[in-house]
């Protein structure tokens, strides 16, 4: 069965950390690039970061650009989301989502994703 789990979120308070993991199961893992999202209450999905399988190269939203780290572990077919200097602007339901290309294409952020996970919210508050 092709899936998308993520896990990991919860309640922070500013400044904080989270690590989010979206683990695979279903599919060759090692052959998809791996993006991240993000949806707010009343806005649009944002993308947040994505993560290449042919090189591991990696791109991110300006938003999230210095405190947010996107990684691979192909083994574990696993990718996390190590989010730092968590900012109240940064709550959301984030998703991972995987992309069959390889790589992350210069429109990660806007391009048709061939499999999505469910979600994990994310609450960054005082």
């Amino acid at each position: 069965q092709l899936q998308l789990v993520e896990s990991g979120g919860g309640l922070v308070q500013p400044g904080g950390s989270l690590r989010l993991s979206c683990a695979a199961s279903g599919f060759t893992f090692h052959y998809y690039a791996i993006g991240w999202f993000r949806q707010a209450p009343g806005k649009e999905r944002e993308g947040v970061s994505c993560i290449s399988s042919s090189d591991g190269s990696t791109k991110y939203a300006d938003s999230v650009k210095g405190r947010f780290t996107i990684s691979r572990d192909n083994a574990k077919k696993t990718v996390y989301l190590q989010m730092n200097s968590l900012k109240p602007e940064d709550t959301a339901i984030y998703y991972c989502a995987a992309d069959s290309r390889p790589y992350c294409v210069g429109r990660w952020m806007e391009i048709s994703y061939d499999y999505w996970g469910q979600g994990t919210q994310v609450t960054v508050s005082s």
